[in-house]
């Protein structure tokens, strides 16, 4: 400690304004950047408020469009940040580092809504995800780490999992959340006690440190954003990815590194740049990058005009679709449909999403957890595990809605099935039965194969509409599982259908034949009927065995 100066070397004396000689006119410099940036904000206001607004005027996909409102905020909240440190120098401290918290936000905002252009929920993103084929090699210099460090077999390896790659990405961006909005109440403590020291990269101030955090922190982050553009950027080319991120990694690059930049060079240690008659020591430190904040701010509100539109979120726009996870699997890609309307009057209900940042905190949360689940055991982590999802809609029902608020939905699904069950144990899920001695279908094209990642209208359900109860004089039909559904591994599973019941309450494959069976607790009419109603008429596609 005795090595250095533990006063901050910033006086009064250097931190004066209103003595400084005229830059233009009558104007000094302090006086002329606030016009220009005043200017600057007004013109970032009107533009980005309006892109906002008919975003949430047209809030026909929430899971999508909330986190674009989310970044469309950024450009008023940075101009607003950088006009009140240019007008208020003495505490622009606190006014910077409202921008650098939510500037994490919009980082998180922008990879969750890659995440969703990919597949529309989580469930569904790790479905995907899981199939991902092929997965492209990190971009450098992390290749390079790979190449000096073990190759396949070192820490800087590409996952074989796509899972595991997804998983990777996702801490690497949501941790920048935590790591800055932390080292923003570090800036703040520490200014309030004279600890922080803007002006001065000496170690014993906090102020060299929060720099060397934030600036590891937000490299990852961006890292991890381009590595997941690279992976997708023929997929989701017609989502014009590449200018979303040139949008959003300008915005970060300018507004921390050049903040960074001018700090070093105006700091007591270096001191490339002095103060002169005409620039003070404010000037340099604060105004300088605040004013040209403001005048890039309003130049990315254009920006997003392009990159964010929201054209493609009118009813009745051109259909979109999302990518598959393996492309030479040759399954046509799926459809996005557009919803209702649900921004509410004059879009507050959207306003309303995109400020609730409840679904930052959970991912921040889940990828915390994933992290800290350890290599050894990572495969017990619940997101590797294929789990019952009995809430996802059936493919006739396409409103979403789940049903789990009905009594007779939930006694429907956790049915046995016919299959047996100790006195006292709770009764098992639909899939549990389902799954435990299903075996493959002969006829099948997936023979020992996963199910490749498709739009479940592709092959049938185990619902017959027209099906009577009674003795079978049917053959047996095997028909796949509907594999959207989170359950077990990604292999294909088979359950018997006999054409005269509704279903015959045997697995195919047991132990008394394949489907043949007498059941022990057929489905009568009325169950059919309840199942129909529940989730929808299910079209037929029967194959002998």
């Amino acid at each position: 400690m005795g090595f250095w100066n533990t006063t901050c070397n910033s006086t009064l004396e250097d931190m004066r304004i209103g003595s400084e000689e005229k830059l233009a006119g009558n104007f000094t410099f302090h006086q002329l950047a606030l016009i220009i940036a005043g200017g600057s904000t007004i013109v970032a206001y009107i533009v980005s408020f309006y892109l906002i607004w008919q975003h949430a005027l047209n809030y026909t996909k929430p899971r999508e469009q909330k986190h674009i409102i989310r970044i469309l905020f950024m450009v008023p909240i940075y101009a607003t940040s950088a006009f009140l440190s240019l007008w208020f120098y003495w505490h622009a401290t606190y006014y910077q580092v409202i921008s650098e918290a939510y500037e994490a936000f919009a980082i998180a905002s922008f990879f969750a809504l890659m995440c969703h252009l990919v597949a529309p929920d989580l469930h569904e993103q790790k479905q995907f995800f899981r199939q991902l084929h092929p997965i492209k090699p990190w971009i450098i210099p992390v290749n390079w780490f790979a190449k000096c460090c073990g190759g396949e077999r070192g820490c800087w390896r590409v996952p074989k999992s796509g899972l595991t790659w997804f998983n990777i990405i996702w801490i690497g961006v949501y941790q920048y959340c935590f790591i800055r909005v932390a080292m923003t109440i570090v800036a703040v403590v520490t200014q309030y006690f004279d600890r922080y020291c803007e002006s001065s990269n000496s170690p014993v101030f906090a102020h060299v440190w929060v720099i060397v955090i934030e600036a590891i922190a937000v490299t990852i982050a961006m890292y991890c954003i381009l590595q997941y553009y690279s992976q997708f950027r023929q997929p989701l080319a017609e989502h014009k990815l590449g200018l979303k991120v040139l949008a959003i990694k300008l915005v970060v690059f300018l507004s921390f590194w050049q903040t960074i930049a001018i700090s070093l060079a105006t700091s007591s240690t270096v001191h490339l740049v002095s103060p002169n008659e005409k620039l003070a020591y404010p000037d340099l430190k604060v105004g300088i990058p605040s004013l040209l904040l403001c005048i890039e701010m309003a130049l990315f509100a254009i920006l997003h005009l392009w990159s964010f539109p929201y054209a493609q979120y009118k009813e009745g726009s051109k259909v979109a679709f999302y990518p598959s996870p393996d492309p030479s699997s040759g399954i046509p890609p799926r459809e996005k449909e557009h919803g209702p309307k649900k921004g509410g009057f004059a879009g507050i209900k959207a306003l309303g999403d995109a400020l609730n940042v409840w679904d930052i905190v959970k991912a921040f949360g889940r990828g915390i957890r994933w992290l800290f689940v350890g290599a050894k055991h990572r495969h017990e982590d619940p997101s590797y595990q294929l789990k019952a999802d009995t809430s996802y809609p059936m493919p006739n029902n396409r409103s979403g809605k789940s049903t789990d608020h009905l009594p007779i939905a939930s006694q429907f699904r956790r049915s046995t099935f016919g299959l047996p069950n100790a006195p006292g144990d709770p009764l098992p899920e639909e899939s549990a039965g389902l799954i435990a001695n299903a075996q493959p279908n002969p006829g099948s094209g997936y023979r020992g194969q996963a199910r490749p990642y498709q739009d479940s209208a592709s092959h049938p359900q185990a619902y017959n509409e027209i099906a009577e109860p009674g003795p079978s004089h049917h053959p047996t039909t095997y028909v796949p599982y509907d594999d959207r559904g989170d359950i077990g591994a990604a292999a294909p599973q088979y359950y018997a259908y006999d054409e005269g019941n509704a279903y015959n309450g045997q697995l195919a494959g047991g132990a008394s034949g394949a489907g043949t069976t007498a059941p022990q607790n057929p489905r009568n009419s009325t169950q059919v009927k309840f199942g129909n109603a529940l989730w929808g008429h299910q079209n037929q596609h029967h194959g002998s065995v």
